[in-house]
């Protein structure tokens, strides 16, 4: 039996997958989670817990070398996302 590598119902899991792996950055939810937690310590503050999640979230999906490139760019004022909450 042959299994269509293209689902015939979108959100199945084979849909998802090709999503995420084909994306411009390789990892949506690397980028994403990224500004999400400078978003939250910026409006909640550095010692607001639930911003902890989101960076451990970019820590684990991001490799560190998308980081360093990240932070680099936010100290320059060039990161391509509004980090305003």
């Amino acid at each position: 039996m042959l299994v269509s590598p293209t689902p015939t119902r979108p959100g199945t899991g084979a849909q998802t997958l090709w999503i995420s792996t084909t994306s411009n950055t390789k990892n949506p939810g690397s980028f994403q989670n990224y500004t999400d937690y400078f978003k939250c310590i910026a409006a909640k503050g550095d010692d607001f817990a639930p911003c902890k999640q989101f960076q451990r979230a970019y820590n684990s999906l991001c490799p560190n070398e998308w980081i360093a490139k990240f932070d680099e760019q936010r100290d320059n004022g060039t990161f391509p996302a509004s980090l305003e909450p």
